[in-house]
């Protein structure tokens, strides 16, 4: 306690509008909210907390709405260095002519470590504090994050076949240990098995990769369901839907973090929702690659657990989570045939705490909540765009843009201030993403080296 009475805390947030997304849709006018040691301590009416305590910086925003941090629950940061390198192609195409060719010629830890600062920055900037990260060179990538202080959950990554950062399955499965122990216990950066998808991944590594998951208390990212071509593949060679595959391999769980999930049928939505499978919807890369449309919906309704992602930006071609929020809503409605269908709270929701509950992070991060880690950001609504606003949470979901975001806390830590990234050396990130450009478009098409 101060001489004065009050209670002393780090930082005090005060704004016109909280959205603490638990409970659900509920929106408190004039609240506030105190930080100490990286955890939110309080939340309350805004007179009465700025009388209360004592705050060693104090953010009062009476026409912003305060937001538990956006989470990023599918990314390939690193691929941020080919923003827009082959667009307007199907996804096969894209792939196997484009993206994997172009990393074959430039992957490499320098390429991880500028392509992953260079997200940190632009995911800042709109809001969101928490990516669900799966590439190659996990060990750069975790460093980079740790440095940056931004919150991540650091894919170790697996695909049959040799690549930059592992030449054999057993090297992939050493060297994904060797970053886990690396990271156990930090405080910002997690480790989750990250198998590429069921066409690119053999039984036996499936089974393997189940059986440390749970030794290690881990969940498994990968590609499900993504296209109608992937699923017809995978029933003429292993005889079964890629799904039932994976459920027979045991890896059908709630440690399951199933990104796209575009071709469902009723049962393995059923089955899903039965095995507390998490699925991470990412409607602006599946738009542009003609996926196929995850029935969003149909999902929610069957109480299957969900998530939103961006997608890496050479498929989206942005990583930004409030756009991503308008066009899941707007998308759900149109493929439902049905006004109602994922409303903004829904949407919202997807982006926080369903991101969260995704990554095993539910206690830790993505609602406003007493005893939570402070992972905020804040909306201005005092901009042309942004008036009036009747309901804060439609007003974010569908006429929110990043622009908007003024500032950004990463476990209490301010990491954007008044619109300016904090600790990141702008000027020279640019440079070095230019020198990327440069490299990447000297390469012959296609991208072979």
């Amino acid at each position: 306690m101060s001489t004065n009475g009050r209670v002393p805390c780090d930082l005090l947030i005060a704004a016109g509008w909280v959205v603490p997304v638990e409970p659900h849709g509920v929106v408190l006018r004039d609240h506030a909210v105190a930080v100490r040691d990286g955890r939110i301590v309080a939340l309350g009416e805004r007179e009465a907390l700025l009388a209360r305590y004592e705050a060693d910086a104090c953010v009062l925003r009476p026409e912003a709405i305060l937001l538990p941090g956006l989470v990023n629950a599918h990314t390939h940061n690193p691929m941020t260095l080919m923003r827009g390198v082959a667009d307007d192609l199907p996804l096969h195409e894209w792939l196997t002519g484009h993206i994997w060719p172009i990393e074959g010629a430039v992957m490499g830890p320098a390429f991880v470590a500028d392509g992953v600062e260079l997200a940190v920055a632009e995911m800042l900037r709109g809001g969101t504090t928490c990516c669900n990260e799966s590439y190659f060179y996990p060990d750069v990538q975790a460093a980079t994050y740790a440095r940056l202080g931004f919150r991540a959950v650091v894919g170790l990554p697996y695909i049959d076949f040799p690549t930059a950062w592992a030449r054999s399955a057993q090297e992939y499965f050493d060297k994904a240990l060797e970053v886990h122990d690396n990271y156990r216990g930090h405080p910002l950066v997690r480790t989750a098995f990250a198998p590429h998808a069921p066409y690119t991944v053999s039984d036996e590594a499936f089974e393997r990769i189940r059986m440390l998951a749970d030794q290690l208390d881990l969940q498994v990212h990968c590609h499900v369901h993504e296209t109608a071509r992937e699923v017809e593949e995978g029933r003429r060679q292993h005889g079964v839907r890629p799904l039932a595959r994976l459920d027979r391999l045991g890896l059908l769980s709630d440690r399951l973090i199933a990104v796209h999930m575009t071709q469902l049928n009723d049962a393995e939505i059923e089955l899903c929702a039965r095995r507390g499978v998490h699925v991470v919807h990412c409607p602006e890369s599946n738009l542009k690659l003609a996926s196929g449309f995850c029935p969003v919906e149909r999902l929610r309704r069957a109480g299957v657990h969900l998530a939103l992602g961006t997608d890496g930006c050479a498929s989206n071609n942005d990583l930004d989570m409030i756009g991503e929020m308008r066009t899941a809503a707007l998308l759900a409605k149109g493929v439902a045939a049905d006004a109602a269908a994922l409303d903004a709270p829904h949407a919202l929701r997807m982006a926080t705490l369903g991101g969260a509950r995704a990554l095993g992070l539910e206690a830790e991060i993505g609602s406003i909540e007493v005893g939570k880690q402070a992972d905020l950001f804040l909306l201005a609504q005092d901009g042309i765009e942004a008036v009036p606003c009747f309901e804060a949470i439609s007003q974010v979901v569908y006429a929110g843009a990043r622009s908007q975001v003024t500032d950004v806390w990463v476990a209490g830590r301010r990491r954007l201030a008044d619109g300016a990234l904090v600790d990141i050396d702008t000027a020279a990130l640019r440079a070095r993403a230019r020198e990327w450009q440069q490299r990447i478009a000297a390469l012959p098409r296609g991208g072979a080296a």
